[in-house]
């Protein structure tokens, strides 16, 4: 396998953990043709909305932790689009999981714990404007924004 089809499963089971420790159940589409990887939804809801979900456009560049209060990302022009669409139901965000240059430090284990390297951080490009450039847009990801149990509930 190789790399790019490792980072895959790799950043779907950093947002699924994630999803386990609040209790939300996560569903991967059969067919990926509007470029979402997984769902997330939630049993209840507190406010006034049952059953709420929440879609995922997940990216997973193994690059070291950046230093700045934020990094870019490029996307597709097709998947920036698609994130920015705000005739959609379902809300979509963008999670990028930063993984280490080599493979072999994504994952420590032992019986005490087992620790996914780095982080993942998310980023809204709902409502954003349109974009020019060819072929990618890049997308500015606050490091404050950590995909983490507290932001998902």
């Amino acid at each position: 396998m190789d790399l790019n089809a490792q980072t895959e499963p790799f950043s779907r089971a950093y947002v699924q953990a994630v999803a386990a420790v609040v209790g939300f159940a996560w569903a991967v589409p059969s067919v990926d043709d509007d470029r979402i990887d997984l769902t997330l939804s939630a049993k209840g809801g507190g406010g006034t909305t049952r059953r709420p979900k929440l879609a995922f456009q997940l990216k997973c560049p193994a690059q070291d932790a950046p230093s700045q209060p934020n990094f870019s990302y490029p996307l597709k022009i097709n998947h920036y689009d698609d994130l920015r669409d705000d005739t959609v139901l379902v809300p979509r965000i963008l999670v990028v999981v930063l993984a280490p240059d080599h493979l072999a430090a994504w994952l420590r284990h032992s019986e005490v714990e087992m620790a996914l390297r780095r982080c993942g951080y998310w980023t809204n490009s709902h409502g954003l404007p349109a974009t020019t450039n060819n072929p990618t847009a890049p997308v500015t990801i606050d490091r404050d924004n950590v995909f983490s149990p507290s932001v998902l509930t």
